[in-house]
């Protein structure tokens, strides 16, 4: 039988050829495919899932990820800095100008009373081998010192310059007699070459160095002078001065006059009113920072033993 190509088919209606002799089918992909509606009780119409059964494991990955990401930052949260936040402490302490009633809760350990005990030993070693380095030093300095008074040597036994040795450092004290003329201000010439020899001595330390004048309570009313304050002070301050031009560093000198206010006598008997006459010089031990501004010559002064003195010291401490 010969095919009709005409556009009709048998018994005379027209055939769509396309219809009448369809192509070869593609392979189809079952994954992609939109799937016919099936039909539900009830009558309604969904589409066919697809047939993927793990596609639940990307939404429980996302939910372990963001519940990890979730306990590290509960962890970052919980983890305190103890340095930082004793600081922060202190300095809200301090800001409000309160003590803490209560201890810290970081603080409380087992092993802290033996933590204190290590750190408090600790802490006096230190300052027993720095006072044993300053002592040796101001030992050295006295030493050196009164090699350069030695010219004056019957004015050391008479008591006129002393070593003494305090809190503060150590101090040489000179009576004004031997540094000046009775209501003068101008150093001697004899007076200016030891005090010279004293500069040398000074010079190369590192100490600050106080020098103070005391005079006695006569008052003095002169054009120059019109009270035992300037007396006091230009005295000390021409010590200062001649130290300077030997080649100490002004930065390490103060200069104080304090008048007939820091008596180490009394001012009833002459000879305690030529004790009180004096300048005062003192290599500190301490920053000048941390001092009270009081004379050497007030209660805290104590004469340096003669077993801690350089022989060249023995029999010339007062």
């Amino acid at each position: 039988m010969q095919a009709d190509y005409s556009g009709k088919g048998r018994y005379g209606v027209r055939v769509n050829p396309a219809r009448a002799y369809p192509s070869p089918k593609k392979p189809v992909n079952k994954a992609t495919e939109r799937q016919p509606r099936r039909r539900h009780r009830g009558g309604r119409y969904r589409l066919a899932e697809l047939e993927n059964r793990d596609r639940w494991m990307v939404s429980y990955a996302d939910f372990i990820t963001l519940l990890l990401a979730l306990f590290v930052v509960m962890y970052a949260i919980s983890h305190i800095n103890e340095g930082k936040h004793r600081i922060l402490t202190g300095s809200l302490v301090s800001a409000f100008g309160a003590k803490s009633d209560h201890q810290n809760i970081l603080s409380l350990t087992p092993d802290e009373p033996a933590l204190q005990e290590q750190v408090a030993a600790k802490k006096a070693r230190r300052a027993a081998e720095a006072q044993r380095q300053r002592r040796e030093r101001m030992e050295v300095v006295a030493h050196d010192i009164m090699a350069a008074f030695a010219p004056l040597g019957p004015l050391i036994e008479n008591g006129q310059v002393r070593v003494i040795h305090s809190d503060r450092g150590l101090s040489v004290e000179i009576n004004a007699s031997v540094l000046f003329a009775t209501g003068q201000a101008v150093l001697q010439e004899d007076s200016s070459k030891v005090l010279e020899a004293v500069a040398q001595v000074l010079k190369d330390g590192d100490q600050m160095i106080r020098v103070e004048g005391h005079t006695d309570d006569i008052p003095i009313v002169t054009e120059k002078f019109p009270s035992n304050w300037e007396l006091s002070a230009v005295r000390a301050s021409s010590v200062v001065r001649l130290l300077i031009d030997n080649g100490v560093a002004g930065a390490r000198l103060i200069a104080a006059g304090y008048g007939e206010y820091r008596p180490v006598n009394s001012n009833d008997t002459e000879e305690g009113r030529m004790r009180n006459r004096r300048v005062t010089i003192t290599i500190l031990s301490s920053s000048p920072d941390s001092e009270p501004g009081a004379s050497p010559g007030t209660s805290d002064k104590f004469h340096m033993p003669p077993d801690a003195l350089p022989e060249v010291l023995k029999g010339h401490a007062a």
